[in-house]
């Protein structure tokens, strides 16, 4: 198997299910927010990682930094503004896309949670590795995801060692023409491209008081006018450079031979959602060789200073 595998190796979880009343608990959560904080004092004090856990010092700063609040285009607006534009482009790449992160040299590790009937679980063995070398990361989220594990939601985004971005709500390919990507339909019009991009805001918004920067849609496909509704929202787009477990499918050695091909300024997908899979075996044996090598880690919003 060659040390590099290429995007298209990525597979994508079942589609299926919505998150309820997430604006509710969004409302909910800045009203509360609102009467706890002092005039003047900002986002009020950041959160705690949980208590108990060891750490060594990191190798990226902990510091999370703050989200600018969106004021997102409504839907009717994002709607009329691209009324009867048709797709050039579709893909992973397409420009727009973070695919790796030079000239910085730093390695950003990026996992997704995927949700859905049989992508709901959760690799506890694989955060944990992550957590004792202390290795910044990103952590896509999807709204399914959150719903069936709330309290693992929660640690995550409490984390400041980690950074969480939306993986959307029904984990779609982004179309505006229902385009399809491993046999799942995407988003049929720029409406459901709304729907699939602001739910995802909205479930990450309820977890951590803030709106994401990042977002990665389900297959990680999208076309071009898709992409320009992604950025209209305010978030950036994640790709990839280097494919670390093709959707959980990779035997340990796989994984482990990916990470091998990491380089200053990689960005890595791998999933946290399959603890089944070869995922953390694959990590256990290739991240200390990464370490070794001395490549730095962070997550994709890079901290100050």
């Amino acid at each position: 198997m060659s040390a590099r595998v290429t995007r298209r190796l990525l597979l994508a979880a079942g589609a299926g299910g919505v998150v309820a009343t997430v604006a509710r608990a969004v409302e909910e959560r800045d009203a509360a927010r609102m009467a706890r904080t002092p005039r003047g004092s900002g986002d009020g004090p950041a959160s705690a990682a949980p208590a108990g856990r060891p750490r060594r010092p990191t190798r990226a700063a902990a510091a999370r930094p703050s989200a600018p609040q969106l004021t997102r285009p409504s839907r009717a607006t994002e709607v009329r503004r691209y009324a009867g534009l048709s797709p050039r482009a579709w893909g992973m790449d397409l420009p727009g896309t973070t695919t790796d992160l030079a000239p910085a040299r730093a390695v950003a590790l990026t996992f997704d949670a995927c949700g859905g009937p049989h992508g709901d679980g959760y690799d506890a063995r694989l955060v944990e590795l992550l957590r004792h070398h202390a290795v910044p990361a990103t952590f896509f989220l999807n709204a399914r995801w959150v719903r069936a594990n709330p309290s693992i939601a929660a640690e995550l985004a409490s984390d400041p060692l980690f950074e969480v971005g939306s993986h959307g709500v029904r984990h779609l390919p982004l179309s505006v023409t229902g385009r399809a990507a491993y046999g799942i339909r995407g988003t049929r019009d720029v409406g459901q491209v709304w729907d699939e991009v602001c739910g995802g805001i909205d479930a990450v918004e309820a977890l951590t008081g803030r709106a994401p920067r990042w977002f990665r849609s389900g297959t990680a496909h999208y076309d071009d006018v898709a992409l320009r509704v992604v950025h209209d929202l305010g978030l950036q787009v994640a790709g990839f450079d280097v494919n670390g477990d093709a959707g959980a499918t990779f035997s340990p050695a796989q994984v482990a031979a990916q990470l091998a091909g990491v380089r200053p300024g990689s960005v890595v997908i791998s999933h946290v959602n399959h603890p089944d899979g070869g995922t953390a075996a694959g990590y256990e044996r290739g991240l200390p060789l990464l370490l070794e090598r001395g490549l730095l880690f962070r997550r994709l919003t890079q901290p100050p200073g």
